[in-house]
């Protein structure tokens, strides 16, 4: 069982309401993103966009558009890099009860709590719920009251019952919490994120969070169910399949812009990460409908 200790993040729905709604129209700066939870689910619907997805023990990148729903207690980390023309971002945070537990426990709701289970290990809707789904997302703010709750629970009510999803993190995920142990990982995941294109050393890393090497190894290992060079690489290979998406770069420049500094490790990375090489990725880049 993989244990995650990231940091207890405080949502404060607006008076009058038990959902709270917030919608992005230009560029969210995810520079001070952090590794977080909360006891609320999270809706996340990003209409033209692009970044890089990190929740629980799933990482990846996506480009133009994404619907994401983040069960209770899931730790997670920000989502846009930047919104193309007409973007947007909405999220919508809400708790399991919203509606009161004599309504949520009533046997009409049994998909809806089966939606919230399947919730807690992260899911990626497809191209066809998005469709249908993504405009009554961003609507939702120009609705209030009741009104709302009816336009929301249309959509709970869809996602409930679709078959176009996939789980993010099918092996489960369960973690502790503990400030100190919160702040630390924190610091690992946000320094990672600046240097994985420069090489980082175990002495490095270590020091940044005032632990000796073969202490921060055994930390980090039990943390994440990785040990650091395996994240610092899904890093670079996600970074990578950015550049595969968005650039003309040659693979050659990619790998080495990405921090491999060896050709083969990359292309053997690539393929443990991603399931086809690099090439191929590129390939079949055109023909992905998202």
């Amino acid at each position: 069982m993989i244990i995650k200790k990231p940091t207890l993040e405080k949502v404060t729905p607006s008076f009058g309401s038990s959902i709270l709604i917030k919608q992005h129209l230009e560029r969210v700066d995810k520079s001070k993103a952090f590794w977080h939870f909360h006891p609320e689910l999270e809706l996340v619907y990003v209409n033209k966009g692009q970044g890089k997805t990190h929740i629980g023990n799933h990482l990846s990148y996506f480009n133009n558009s994404q619907l994401i729903l983040i069960g209770a207690n899931l730790p997670h980390n920000g989502f846009t890099d930047r919104l193309t023309a007409n973007g947007s971002e909405t999220i919508v945070q809400f708790k399991s009860d919203f509606l009161g537990s004599d309504l949520t426990n009533m046997p009409e709701m049994s998909n809806l709590l089966a939606l919230y289970e399947r919730a807690k290990k992260g899911i990626r809707f497809g191209p066809e719920a998005k469709k249908v789904i993504g405009g009554k997302i961003d609507e939702l703010s120009d609705f209030k009251g009741l009104k709302l709750i009816i336009k929301f629970l249309w959509i709970l009510d869809y996602l409930a019952n679709t078959e176009d999803f996939t789980i993010l993190n099918a092996d489960g995920i369960a973690f502790e919490t503990n400030p100190q142990d919160s702040e630390k990982i924190n610091t690992v995941y946000k320094y990672i994120n600046a240097n994985f294109q420069e090489h980082i050393s175990l002495d490095d890393i270590a020091g940044k969070v005032s632990m000796t090497v073969p202490a921060f190894c055994r930390y980090f290992k039990k943390t994440t169910g990785k040990t650091f060079t395996q994240l610092v690489n899904e890093h670079r290979v996600v970074h990578a399949t950015k550049l595969l998406n968005e650039s003309k770069m040659s693979i050659s420049d990619i790998c080495y812009e990405c921090g491999f500094n060896n050709f083969s490790h990359f292309n053997k990375q690539f393929n443990e990460f991603a399931g086809k090489s690099a090439s191929q990725y590129r390939k079949e880049i055109k023909h992905i409908i998202q």
